[in-house]
């Protein structure tokens, strides 16, 4: 796809995710501009706190998306570049507003300057964000059975997960913490370790710690396979990227400082591209 084919939302995530757009490209045409739309919404309420410079500023700009929210589901639409195609998807696929408030409620707490309190807060975390938003890409390609909306849920919850390992580095240069507090007190991690940005045994065991358990969410999603049709994998594909960042993060022994944790993933098309073919994730 050439940037000029592009609509706005499509435009939007394939700049800034380029990961899902790649995904959306193994889904049905009809569906994929509706995907866009919602992975821009997504684009829209995650960098919240990058763009304002206090607190109080980002509950105002997420306040504003409940009120789009509003209108959409009343009918009453802001003119706005991403909320007219929301709204489009929402009503087409039926959509439930629930769904999209539990992606903006857990948001907030990008807001907060401390960390979450334990591995069962941050785990409920990367489920509401990222895995709220591959139910709502499942439920677009058609999915409706709970056992299969679920496993979409697990892939997107593994994702965030291990995105959040991977932007370790970014996020402890502006002095944010992602990480479970708890797990920060087990293995003797302090704030002032993280923020020296460099390799340390407590950041290493907690990384493989948070793996385990994002891999756990992966297996569980594949088990529920043969619930999807190669027309719905668009939604489930997004584990095999995820399976390459484990990869990469293993290679460099889970360090997430290390420069080729962050790496390009080359060929990681061909393997979608593979898993696609297979009907597999």
């Amino acid at each position: 796809m050439t940037a000029a084919s592009l609509s706005y939302c499509g435009q939007e995530v394939r700049t800034h995710d380029r990961e899902r757009f790649l995904t959306s490209l193994f889904a049905p045409s009809t569906h994929r501009e509706a995907l866009f739309a919602l992975y821009a919404f997504n684009l829209e309420i995650a960098k919240t706190a990058e763009v304002v410079s206090e607190a109080m500023l980002g509950r105002i700009r997420l306040q504003w998306w409940r009120e789009a929210l509003d209108g959409i589901y009343a009918g009453t639409l802001r003119k706005h570049a991403v909320v007219e195609p929301l709204a489009t998807a929402v009503h087409e696929y039926a959509l439930p507003r629930e769904l999209f408030d539990r992606i903006i409620d857990c948001r907030e707490l990008d807001l907060e300057d401390t960390p979450l309190d334990n591995f069962e807060a941050f785990e409920t975390y990367a489920g509401g964000t990222s895995g709220t938003v591959s139910r709502l890409a499942a439920m677009i390609l058609g999915v409706r059975e709970e056992i299969a909306l679920q496993a979409a849920e697990q892939v997107g919850t593994a994702w965030a997960m291990i995105g959040l390992l991977r932007a370790i580095p970014f996020h402890a240069a502006q002095k944010r913490i992602f990480l479970p507090r708890a797990l920060m007190d087990q293995y003797g991690l302090q704030r002032s370790d993280l923020f020296e940005l460099r390799r340390n045994d407590a950041i290493v065991k907690i990384t493989k710690e948070i793996a385990k358990q994002a891999k756990g969410h992966l297996k569980a999603a594949r088990e529920a396979r043969k619930h999807f049709s190669r027309a719905t994998l668009a939604a489930l594909l997004p584990a095999t990227v995820a399976q390459q960042h484990l990869t990469n993060l293993a290679r460099c022994g889970w360090d997430p400082f290390d420069p080729n944790a962050q790496g390009p993933n080359h060929g990681l098309a061909l393997k979608v591209f593979i898993a696609y073919l297979l009907c597999r994730f």
